[in-house]
């Protein structure tokens, strides 16, 4: 039998990953609606092309004109995510299993909450990029209220999409509108919105209700895109260390102290990865934005 006291660092044995990289991804609306890439080391270059060759009617013995694609080549970044939950000395008796098994669902809502926060709006981002604000930039935004139903402001927000040529494929969007979406009807009286147990879906794409947190309803109502745009790169897998002797200066006992682990008795699993994010075509993202204060 393995103990938790035998094994102070290393990684988050297999099974158990899995289990909290399953639980992430279940908690992420980006993870969900991304593509995900593996990384092999800490960035990872991606071929764009932005304008394809071109071909012509040539007359006979006419010359052949030549044409050229045009590329682009960025990069995504892997970033450290890292937690760390303090609990009582005597899970040092546990087994490795049993610790992480108890751990896991704080381990996974710590990480999904802080990198889908990152990745819509920019909140504490490390990324260079994010969502709300290269669509807010390029205008591609509708206000909430512009027509006289919802689906209709909706189909504006996939209509700037659609004008870059690309098809939306997905939305993302705050459990608030939940009770709007299921009133939308069509002609034919036909619900728009079809809730699902795996899956819900709006228009017939899916649509993520981001429920950890980390949705901004100051700024976005609902985000459509072609997600296929939208890249995540996993670098390396859940790594754990069991700390003893640390003080968490973060953490405030009702002493008015910082918590010392020795002192209070306890110990800390501290849970880092590294996950890269990247939206590598600023046109496939569109908003639909709260309506504006006309006090403001």
């Amino acid at each position: 039998m393995t103990y938790l006291k035998d094994e102070l660092q290393g990684f988050v044995p297999v099974e158990q990953a899995k289990g909290i990289m399953k639980d992430v991804a279940r908690g992420s609306s980006i993870l969900r609606l991304s593509k995900v890439e593996s990384m092999k080391s800490e960035t990872k270059q991606f071929s764009i092309m932005t304008d394809g060759p071109g071909a012509y009617w040539v007359g006979e013995t006419e010359r052949i004109q030549t044409s050229k694609a045009e590329w682009i080549f960025p990069k995504m970044e892997a970033k450290k995510l890292a937690v760390i939950i303090p609990t009582t000395r005597e899970k040092l008796n546990d087994t490795t299993i049993n610790v992480f098994e108890e751990m896991k669902p704080n381990i996974a809502e710590a990480f999904y909450k802080t990198f889908d926060a990152a990745c819509l709006f920019g909140t504490n981002s490390p990324f260079s990029k994010n969502i709300f604000d290269i669509a807010n930039t390029a205008g591609n935004k509708i206000e909430i209220g512009t027509n006289e139903k919802l689906d209709l402001d909706i189909s504006d927000v996939m209509a700037l999409v659609e004008d870059a040529g690309l098809d939306v494929n997905g939305f993302a969007g705050h459990y608030g509108l939940k009770n709007s979406l299921r009133k939308l009807r069509d002609t034919n009286g036909n619900a728009l919105f079809v809730p699902g147990v795996g899956q819900n879906e709006l228009y017939d794409n899916p649509i993520e209700f981001v429920r950890n947190g980390a949705w901004d309803k100051a700024k976005a109502e609902l985000i459509g895109a072609n997600w296929d745009y939208s890249l995540v790169g996993i670098r390396e897998g859940i790594k754990y260390e069991i700390l003893t002797e640390a003080t968490l200066h973060t953490v405030t006992m009702e002493d008015d102290k910082p918590l010392s682990l020795a002192e209070n008795d306890m110990i800390a699993i501290k849970a880092t990865m590294r996950i890269g994010f990247l939206p590598i075509k600023d046109e496939a993202f569109a908003l639909l934005t709260p309506k504006a204060d006309v006090g403001a």
